[in-house]
């Protein structure tokens, strides 16, 4: 009999978690897996614990939490022959949307308990894993923010972009797509290199990026008038960036970043800081995923 680990992480995202051990006992107990159960207690924890499932042969690991927690878990798995899971519990969800999982609870884990398996590319950042999108400008300056603030949730985040926008200022960046093949240097509110179509939320910064296709899907944000801020968030959220005349993609399996100085950054939401060289990099093929 094979073995499932669910890994969760009791203080992030949002919602309860106490009925999700019976959840998935329940939807479980009919099938050929012993599901085992344990929670996180620090950062990193949930990473550690799936490297250790994915060594002693599990088939699948189950990450209960929000972005942080999935992309650690994932962090333990890549490259291994046991699968990711998700039960999202997040306020963005990027992964588990992109990968089609329900936003419900019960639901979600009722598909887990049926799903299929397929393989997805992940990515790196200067060295660091990331399975949705990778960035800087104006999104970084708001994840930073966001992960400062003492509530959670689309109003928080809607306040947190309302607040970076008014002190914004874009920079300008050089960017070296395939090893030299071509370079563009452009000022950019935004500049993002995506696996996954969005950030979450359903917010489709990349529409066109598919999780399998072995391609990096850069995509940037020129700055915009003010009068223009409504429309260009329209577009990102109704996944119709492509036709606005601010946006520009190309796919590439390959990108370094040039900036005037270190600064923010985020991977799949996360906040960190990194030097004035990034180097972007895709590993395809290389994390299975349990889908619907």
């Amino acid at each position: 009999m094979s073995k499932v680990l669910a890994i969760i992480n009791p203080i992030s995202g949002t919602g309860s978690k106490k009925s999700i051990p019976d959840l998935l006992a329940r939807a479980y107990a009919p099938l050929e897996h012993e599901l085992l159960l344990t929670y996180t207690k620090a950062a990193g924890h949930a990473e550690e614990l799936a490297r250790r499932a994915a060594e002693e042969g599990y088939d699948h690991v189950i990450a209960v939490g929000g972005d942080g927690t999935v992309n650690e878990v994932a962090r333990g798995l890549v490259g291994s022959k046991t699968a990711l899971a998700i039960v999202p519990k997040g306020s963005g969800n990027g992964l588990a949307r992109a990968l089609g999982l329900s936003m419900s609870t019960d639901r979600v884990i009722k598909q887990l308990a049926s799903g299929r398996r397929i393989t997805i590319d992940s990515c790196e950042m200067n060295g660091q894993p990331f399975f949705c999108t990778c960035g800087m400008g104006f999104d970084a300056a708001v994840s930073r923010t966001f992960a400062e603030a003492s509530t959670r949730g689309p109003v928080t985040y809607l306040r947190t972009m309302i607040d970076e926008y008014r002190a914004f200022k874009p920079e300008t960046y050089r960017i070296i797509l395939d090893e030299g093949e071509r370079t563009i240097e452009t000022e950019a509110f935004v500049l993002v290199v995506a696996n996954a179509s969005q950030y979450g939320n359903n917010a489709y910064i990349a529409p066109e990026a598919d999780l399998s296709d072995g391609l990096l899907d850069l995509a940037i944000i020129r700055p915009f008038p003010v009068l223009e801020a409504a429309l260009v968030l329209g577009d990102l959220m109704r996944g119709k960036l492509a036709d606005n005349k601010y946006y520009h993609t190309e796919q590439v399996r390959h990108v370094r970043i040039e900036r005037t100085s270190g600064g923010s950054v985020h991977l799949d939401g996360e906040p960190l800081v990194m030097s004035e060289h990034i180097d972007v990099s895709l590993r395809p093929q290389s994390l299975e995923v349990i889908i619907p």
